[in-house]
């Protein structure tokens, strides 16, 4: 990136955030703190009402703003992209958004990109398997509400099908998505942090009550949960297509931390509470993955496989002969 590349991206970070930081801008431009020093009091000196407080970080002047700023063509597409997850993995209120947000930017595109996404948008599809929260429900639209505004927020949670729904208050820190959209929040009820999924949550309801901002992430929560699990662990290797194919459930799974390889692959480790459901998992991924320890689970392996092959690979098995 150019210095002037560098420089309109500050100043576009600038727009986008109340606050940001030297040592951020740096790590995000791949420069020197006193590169991103020079390119701020570039700014000031081009008339940019820029403040600055150390230790704190730089600000612009309230109600400072640039016209809008034209998009790539690239960019467009990737916003287009992110409207089409959005309409096929969030809420229909979430998705809703999206779209508004959408139907701005095409307003200040030129006409020919403007075309230009419409040809493409047929071309975009999102096909992922699995449930996504129900027609006008705004669950996840009042978390990211109740995360931004440390409130709490109360919510009727049937933790299992077959299970009773129990009442509970909670203090969300995060959301994330992997086979179902999931929040990670402190429950009351239980006095700890709980993962709770959305489809889930039978109603929700946002408090007025406010509770104190946490150090806790969602990262610390899931390594904490490890911690908690028996300390025997599992290492598996799994090369490029299955490590892509993991990602949604390996922390079903026990998944702690994992080390990518330059040929692509990706050596994972578990540290499940019990062998035979990570076994299970890994079963049809065979030729596709490597158990590198214990040796434990390559024998579950062997077995799930051996039993497998005498239930259907032997045609003295079919019926009707």
């Amino acid at each position: 990136m150019n210095r002037f590349d560098r420089i309109t991206a500050i100043l576009l970070q600038l727009q986008a955030k109340r606050l940001v930081r030297g040592p951020g801008l740096a790590a995000q431009f791949g420069v020197s703190l006193r590169t991103v020093y020079r390119d701020l009091r570039t700014l000031e000196a081009a008339g940019v009402p820029l403040y600055g407080e150390a230790g704190v970080g730089y600000s612009l002047a309230e109600g400072y703003r640039l016209p809008p700023v034209m998009f790539t063509r690239e960019e467009a597409a990737a916003l287009l992209t992110a409207e089409k997850l959005a309409a096929r993995l969030a809420d229909a209120q979430t998705a809703r958004h999206g779209q508004a947000a959408m139907d701005k930017l095409r307003a200040v595109l030129r006409r020919a990109d403007r075309d230009y996404l419409e040809q493409l948008s047929p071309h975009i599809q999102v096909v992922r398997p699995g449930p996504t929260a129900s027609a006008g429900s705004d669950v996840h639209q009042q978390l990211l509400a109740a995360i931004a505004t440390q409130r709490v927020v109360r919510l009727q949670y049937r933790a299992g099908y077959p299970e009773a729904c129990t009442e509970r208050d909670a203090e969300p820190i995060g959301l994330y998505l992997g086979q179902y959209w999931h929040v990670v929040a402190y429950c009351r009820l239980r006095q700890a942090f709980r993962d709770f999924r959305l489809d889930r949550i039978e109603h929700l309801r946002l408090q007025e009550e406010t509770f104190a901002p946490r150090a806790e992430t969602l990262q610390q929560y899931w390594a904490q949960q490890a911690e908690r699990r028996p300390r025997d662990t599992a290492v598996v290797r799994f090369g490029p297509e299955a490590a892509r194919r993991a990602q949604d459930a390996k922390r079903q799974y026990g998944w702690a931390h994992e080390q990518p390889a330059p040929d692509g692959s990706v050596e994972m480790t578990f540290v499940p509470g019990y062998l035979p459901p990570l076994a299970a998992w890994l079963l049809p991924q065979a030729g596709a993955v490597t158990v590198v320890s214990p040796p434990e689970l390559r024998q579950l392996l062997q077995d799930l496989a051996r039993q497998a092959y005498q239930s259907f690979g032997s045609s003295s098995s079919t019926c009707g002969a």
